[in-house]
């Protein structure tokens, strides 16, 4: 196990939720999973509890800890993309899997984990700032998921 791992909550499904990032996501992986050892509040003896995985490299722990807590946008991975092809299908891996849209690239899986698909192009032209970065903000601002060709279109004026 890694000397930081993010630790996520779910209710129950943290080995569903892991197999399919290791599905979905290039160096991701489902790793141990630990069952209870005994009956606990949400759950009994020989239940998964902890999944350990990996996302996009990074070490992660799936806790199964029931519905006490939920997840929020506070916390999301950011995953970048390379062109269109790759952001459309991350992108209707999650929403079409149960999961929802939202706006400006971000979405939420089925567990309601939120994810930022972000193409290249965008975070390059936010990163060098003045117009270009004012044009591909503002095209960005208007978009759910993210249409690279608008970006590049916008980054020229």
């Amino acid at each position: 196990m890694a000397k930081n791992t993010i630790c996520l909550w779910y209710d129950k499904d943290a080995e569903a939720a892991a197999l399919f990032y290791a599905e979905t996501f290039p160096d991701s992986a489902v790793g141990a999973i630990r069952r209870a050892p005994g009956d606990y509040p949400s759950g009994k003896a020989g239940d998964v509890l902890v999944v350990e995985f990996t996302v996009a490299g990074i070490a992660c722990i799936g806790l199964n800890g029931g519905p006490a807590f939920r997840h929020t946008e506070a916390f999301s991975f950011q995953i970048a993309t390379d062109d269109q092809q790759e952001t459309d299908r991350y992108w209707n891996a999650i929403v079409g899997n149960g999961g929802q849209e939202s706006d400006c690239g971000w979405c939420k899986d089925r567990w309601g984990i939120s994810w930022q698909i972000t193409p290249r192009v965008l975070t390059d032209a936010l990163a060098l700032g003045g117009g270009e970065a004012q044009r591909a903000f503002a095209a960005m601002m208007s978009m759910k998921k993210i249409d690279v060709a608008a970006i590049t279109a916008a980054r020229l004026g």
